[in-house]
């Protein structure tokens, strides 16, 4: 079971990169939960559900790029609601809104790259 997921990011990128996160899972409603400024903030839909964090890289220790992470929606509509927000918001496409039966039958999933790479997805997996 996760607990948290923490990345980090260059001190001068933090405000936006936030910014950017808050803007693309405002479908999935998640809000900053915990907020350090200029530290850290712990991103969720209560503060038992912040386990989505954001930190500063610390003593210039390098940010961590590549990685691929998966939030779940309740519905086709709330992906789809992910992939605009997160494109309006300066994301670069990287699989628009569908399924992906190579992922199983109920898949249905979007993919946008974050303002550093990281490949971010949303994806509902219940039968309709």
């Amino acid at each position: 079971m996760l607990d948290h997921f923490t990345f980090n990011v260059p001190a001068a990128q933090y405000d936006a990169i936030v910014a950017w996160y808050l803007a693309a899972l405002a479908p999935l409603n998640y809000t900053k939960q915990f907020d350090y400024p200029g530290h850290a903030c712990g991103l969720g839909t209560s503060p038992s559900s912040a386990v989505f964090w954001i930190g500063v890289a610390k003593d210039g220790a390098a940010a961590a790029h590549g990685f691929h992470l998966a939030f779940k929606a309740e519905d086709h509509e709330t992906v789809d609601r992910f992939y605009k927000a997160a494109v309006e918001a300066g994301g670069k496409d990287n699989g628009t809104p569908g399924p992906r039966e190579m992922y199983g039958p109920n898949y249905y999933g979007a993919f946008v790259l974050d303002p550093l790479g990281n490949n971010i997805e949303v994806v509902d997996k219940t039968a309709h």
